[in-house]
């Protein structure tokens, strides 16, 4: 809940600016903005064409009804919209967003034609007892069993430890690495393998510029969900640039 419109229209042009083709030449750049500035975001992404996916934060489940303050995934999908983050923390512990919930927002996304950012993570309180593993099972085998193979090959998936969210204090390497490869492994065993090939796999928690790097390093990490970093377009662009590198040969 950050950037009205005009302060949003302001932050993805600099960010346009910012961004080299060599930056983004193999890697795929997104934002998701307040539902307020989606449309203000839209027509200067198309209007500029600017190297960069629109994204939501999320999206009520059903396609239209009596539902007070809720966005609708259609309504989403007429401006544009390519990605939707679908079960982020805060959705599960700040409104109490269950995983049956996600698994029906999953299937909203994909009858409308958009690719969901399925995020999954574990409490501190549950990483301490030793559950990320059960954790991470349970809410991607509610999710996965809303989606067919083929859309699991075209999934998104950001591990975001719960307790490194805004904390500043973010997983090491080794232990994303970790719930990467096993959320891999569990996309695989539920579609195929295929699927465990296609889902691409994110990191998110405190990310930065500084950091970016070491999870890329990762082989199952593909890409990062960056929040507090993608507030100003000048940090936003570190990492991506970052990121880029990781990505490009040392010839290029």
């Amino acid at each position: 809940m950050h950037h009205d419109h005009t302060v949003a229209l302001h932050t993805v042009r600099d960010l346009g600016l910012r961004l080299r083709p060599e930056d983004v030449s193999l890697v795929e750049v997104s934002v998701h903005p307040p539902f307020t500035d989606l449309r203000t975001v839209q027509l200067l992404v198309e209007g500029e064409s600017l190297p960069i996916a629109l994204g939501a934060q999320h999206c009520h489940t059903d396609d239209e009804g009596a539902f007070t303050g809720e966005i609708a995934a259609p309504m989403l999908a007429r401006l544009g919209v390519r990605y939707v983050i679908v079960g982020h923390s805060e959705r599960r512990t700040l409104f109490g967003m269950t995983d049956d919930q996600v698994a029906a927002t999953l299937r909203a996304v994909h009858r409308h034609s958009m690719l969901p950012i399925l995020c999954v993570g574990e409490t501190a309180d549950e990483r301490d007892a030793g559950k990320t593993e059960d954790c991470l099972a349970a809410q991607l085998d509610s999710a996965l069993g809303a989606l067919a193979p083929e859309q699991m090959a075209s999934l998104v998936v950001a591990y975001e430890p719960i307790w490194a969210i805004g904390s500043g204090r973010a997983a090491s390497a080794i232990d994303a690495a970790d719930a990467a490869s096993f959320i891999r492994l569990t996309v695989a065993g539920r579609g195929g393998s295929e699927a465990g090939e296609g889902v691409r796999i994110q990191y998110g928690g405190s990310v930065n510029a500084e950091n970016a790097a070491d999870f890329l390093a990762e082989p199952d990490i593909d890409g990062l969900l960056v929040g507090g970093a993608s507030l100003q377009a000048s940090d936003f662009a570190e990492v991506i640039r970052t990121v880029g590198s990781c990505y490009r040969s040392p010839a290029t």
